[in-house]
């Protein structure tokens, strides 16, 4: 009998062991790798082998994306006519190889390396039409039409290329038959491409994995709204819901489905792109970043966006403030959200009228007699003062407002316009009562930048 009992128990043992071992096994990572579709042309057959050799870290991050999953290549996105002026000469001599399977002939195809938006259009129409309606994608018309630094040429162009168009955009061009290095590489939100289209889709959603989960992170928007004048990832980050980001983040479910991705269901505190560009409630997912805002609290003075005359918005900004509200409503009450926003209202008041108005109107003063000189800016130390009231401190003091970061509406902000303004209006002051022209800085370093406004923006 304790014979039976020990094949019994020793039958039983080793099945449970199986059964363990079966459920370790399903555990246990599983090595991936990418199994061509039969259904893809040779040609993007081609370019998967010869860039999974080439360029390992380019292919693994496709091969990982949606795009891979489906079905979508190299080819289907870099795809050219051999008439487009950006078509890669030097590509074609892939297809001279010897020491390479698809290095022949056969596979010979015109491609590009700029993907720009109108090839994205092919798949995502919508998207690129929002985008393109955006200040994002007109940012280069936006700028060239305010920006003292272009438009009186006080930084070089290379400065420009590695400063202010790396985030902007470049105006892409050819030399001796291949990109023009000073235009490219660039991925700015406002580039202007070969194809007549604006932007680059790859500025919030990189290369080449393309992820949606990516683009909703704070870390994309920080990329390019960061430092003194723009500061939104660090005013972000210090608000309540960065701090919630921060806590809970890794618990978010990023990979929902465009148009899905919801509040209280994925994720609890909300990124900058669940405010200004995910669905939420009755208001539908854009992107056109211009949408919901009902101030420009970038502008020197704080106007509504349809009256922004560079690029004014297209519809009124209580239909775009109410879209904020019912994002905001997704998780605040009703007079926790309005209070918000007549705390916003008042703070831009003050803003406009107890500093930008006077500091303006005292800067106009000093130009019509004579005491600054309006041949340029910023080579007279009072233009930088006054451009600096408004273009950092006052910035982070409305931001800082807007986005609930109390330091930055204060410390930041505020505190610091009173120190710029008080500094400002003592020496205006001096000039005016002594009649004293103010020292002009001959020597202002790599004043060099061309001051011609693109014909590719401004034909």
């Amino acid at each position: 009998m304790k014979k039976y009992a020990f094949i019994f128990t020793l039958t039983c043992l080793l099945a449970c062991g199986s059964v363990v071992g079966d459920a370790l096994a399903q555990n246990l990572p599983k090595a991936k790798e990418f199994r061509i579709e039969r259904s893809m042309p040779k040609e993007a057959i081609a370019c998967i082998e010869c860039h999974k050799a080439e360029h390992p870290g380019l292919f693994a991050d496709w091969a990982k994306s949606r795009h891979a999953s489906a079905n979508i290549t190299c080819y289907d996105c870099h795809k050219a006519e051999g008439f487009d002026p950006d078509v890669s000469n030097e590509h074609f001599k892939q297809y001279q190889r010897s020491d390479h399977k698809y290095g022949t002939k056969e596979f010979k195809v015109p491609i590009a390396a700029v993907v720009t938006p109108k090839d994205c259009s092919r798949c995502h129409p919508d998207e690129a039409k929002q985008y393109s309606q955006s200040k994002h994608a007109n940012t280069m018309e936006i700028i060239w039409k305010i920006d003292p630094w272009l438009n009186n040429g006080m930084n070089s162009d290379f400065e420009r290329a590695t400063g202010c168009f790396h985030c902007h955009g470049t105006v892409l061009k050819m030399k001796d038959n291949v990109l023009d290095p000073e235009t490219w590489p660039n991925v700015g939100v406002g580039r202007i491409n070969f194809d007549g289209s604006k932007g680059s889709c790859t500025s919030c959603h990189t290369r080449h994995r393309f992820s949606v989960m990516e683009a909703r992170k704070p870390g994309a928007c920080g990329q390019c709204h960061l430092g003194p004048d723009h500061p939104q990832i660090e005013i972000y980050m210090e608000s309540k819901h960065g701090d919630i980001y921060t806590a809970h983040g890794d618990e978010y479910n990023w990979n929902a489905a465009p148009g899905t991705w919801t509040p209280g269901v994925d994720f609890r505190g909300p990124t900058c792109a669940s405010c200004h560009m995910s669905g939420s409630g009755t208001v539908l997912t854009s992107h056109d970043v211009t949408e919901r805002l009902a101030w420009e609290t970038q502008a020197p003075l704080t106007i509504r966006p349809e009256n922004f005359k560079p690029f004014p918005a297209k519809t009124n900004w209580q239909t775009e403030r109410d879209k904020m509200k019912e994002v905001c409503k997704q998780c605040h009450g009703k007079v926790w959200v309005d209070d918000h926003f007549v705390k916003l209202d008042q703070n831009v008041e003050e803003y406009n009228e107890v500093y930008f108005k006077p500091a303006k109107k005292m800067l106009d003063e000093l130009y019509e007699k004579e005491l600054l000189d309006k041949t340029k800016f910023f080579d007279e130390r009072l233009e930088v003062e006054y451009y600096e009231l408004w273009h950092h401190e006052g910035r982070r003091a409305r931001f800082g407002a807007a986005m609930m970061a109390p330091d930055y509406a204060w410390w930041h902000g505020f505190y610091e316009c009173k120190k710029r303004y008080a500094n400002f209006m003592e020496e205006a002051r001096e000039l005016i009562q002594h009649n004293k022209k103010a020292y002009k800085a001959e020597d202002w370093p790599n004043a060099t930048g061309n001051t011609t406004k693109p014909k590719e923006v401004f034909p």
